[in-house]
């Protein structure tokens, strides 16, 4: 697939790592060359100097035979431009913007063909506020995960030497959980995938990823964190985007507090607001944490624009006494750094929007892409089309299909219905199959798996 990508910051540059290695045409544009440099010396791609929305920029970069153009510069209104500019001019067929005003995103007519032509919307900080709100939802979750709009969920959880999961079997974990539909996706061990069966023993640190239907899901988590409380009290460092989005959602169902270091950015919030508590401070004043009662706060979540800033708040809201805490951060070498260690949640705001990302470039009819454990691994969630002479799973047992290794299907959605799937199971067309693909290198091959002949009328 021939993909433009608009934009060579943070995001721009991990879908390009994220895609490069997949057999695409990667071309990608940027006014900084020196970024530009630094990318086309690490990956196998095409660069070009320019503004992302100039129709010359866009002609050299190739648009008139792009398959797709990703539009994720820092700013909404170049990238709405580029696809106005890339349809009017070009063509192209696919275009997706990352826009982050809510001005724009809650007028959707904007974006219709004959208006702004965006055929798909990305906002990295909606993302990033439903994915900690689904946290919040489930303690003692790593990460929680939908499936065909919510009817399927996966929860990771960290095995811990406190919990009830730690020298425990698959099979004495499914005496435990008996009467309960659910599935062990897969575990990672010391950052090895391991494809677990009934005498598979948990270890201390495994992370753990379940799949059921949400219901299934609850009881799990209410099973195995029996000790989590529900969460009542939460305090958010940082009233930017995201810090409002959250405090908004989360302030008529929690007691909430926020803090802004900015004097007009905290005026703003508490203007905005109608239930939160509104501070002006910093988040890594010790005297203002206790303060605030940091010891009573159920979660404390850093989200600043500055990653050592989030680093620092939630690692001091740790010592002094917050349940649990987590914070957003960008530069993915500091993710696998501080989770697991003071910082029970690193937030990725890159691995949220390429997860979106990813289910509009992919093969087959794949809707949904969770990207996990930093991008190494992929939770995949495909619709099973054709029969089973023009479809290479429609119509078979889950045991004669030819999954690449380390792949494992979770289970299926019919007809809203959730089934977990084992080895017997049969998977029927307009099935929606959720799969984990451990290592990346192998979705190519999975994609396949779920693209019809040319049999199939």
């Amino acid at each position: 697939m021939k993909i433009i990508i608009l934009g060579a910051g943070q995001v721009g540059s991990s879908v390009a790592a994220n895609l490069v290695n997949e057999e695409n045409d990667i071309t990608l544009v940027d006014i900084n060359p020196k970024a530009l440099q630094l990318l086309s010396e690490r990956y196998d791609l095409r660069t070009i100097t320019g503004v992302a929305s100039h129709p010359s920029v866009l002609a050299k970069a190739g648009a008139k035979d792009a398959d797709m153009i990703l539009a994720v510069t820092n700013s909404d209104e170049v990238n709405m431009i580029a696809c106005q500019v890339a349809y009017t001019l070009f063509h192209t067929p696919t275009k997706i913007a990352r826009i982050r005003e809510i001005e724009y995103l809650k007028n959707t007519s904007l974006f219709a063909q004959e208006a702004l032509p965006v055929d798909v919307l990305i906002s990295p900080e909606q993302l990033v506020t439903e994915y900690i709100e689904r946290l919040i939802a489930h303690p003692g979750a790593l990460q929680v995960v939908d499936f065909a709009d919510g009817k399927a969920q996966m929860v990771t959880i960290r095995a811990s030497y406190s919990g009830m999961l730690v020298g425990h079997s698959m099979r004495e974990l499914r005496e435990q959980l008996s009467g309960i539909e659910y599935k062990i996706f897969i575990i990672f061990r010391d950052g090895q995938a391991v494809i677990p069966n009934g005498s598979t023993v948990i270890e201390a640190d495994d992370e753990i990823f379940f799949i059921g239907s949400q219901k299934s899901i609850r009881q799990v988590l209410q099973i195995i964190r029996h000790k989590e409380k529900p969460y009542k009290r939460i305090m958010l460092a940082g009233g930017g985007n995201i810090g409002l989005r959250l405090a908004a959602s989360l302030e008529n169902k929690y007691k909430v507090k926020l803090l802004e270091l900015d004097p007009a950015n905290a005026r703003l919030a508490s203007e905005t607001l109608k239930n939160t508590i509104v501070l002006n401070g910093d988040a890594a004043d010790e005297e203002l944490l206790i303060e605030e009662d940091i010891y009573k706060t159920d979660v404390f979540c850093a989200l600043t624009n500055a990653d050592e800033a989030n680093i620092i708040s939630s690692m001091l809201a740790k010592r002094l006494g917050a349940r649990k805490v987590m914070a957003l951060i960008n530069r993915a070498a500091y993710v696998d750094l501080v989770q697991s260690n003071t910082i029970d949640v690193a937030i990725s705001p890159q691995q949220a929007t390429i997860g979106s990302l990813l289910a509009h470039v992919r093969k087959g009819d794949v809707v949904v892409v969770h990207a996990l454990r930093r991008g190494a691994a992929e939770a995949i969630e495909a619709i099973a089309h054709g029969n089973k002479s023009s479809s290479k799973v429609v119509g078979r047992v889950i045991k004669d299909i030819d999954l690449p290794h380390g792949t494992t299907i979770g289970a299926i959605v019919r007809d809203d219905k959730v089934i977990i799937a084992n080895k017997r199971t049969k998977i029927e067309a307009d099935d929606h199959v959720i799969l984990i693909v451990s290592d990346k290198k192998h979705v190519a091959k999975v994609e396949a798996l779920f693209q019809v002949g040319i049999t199939f009328l």
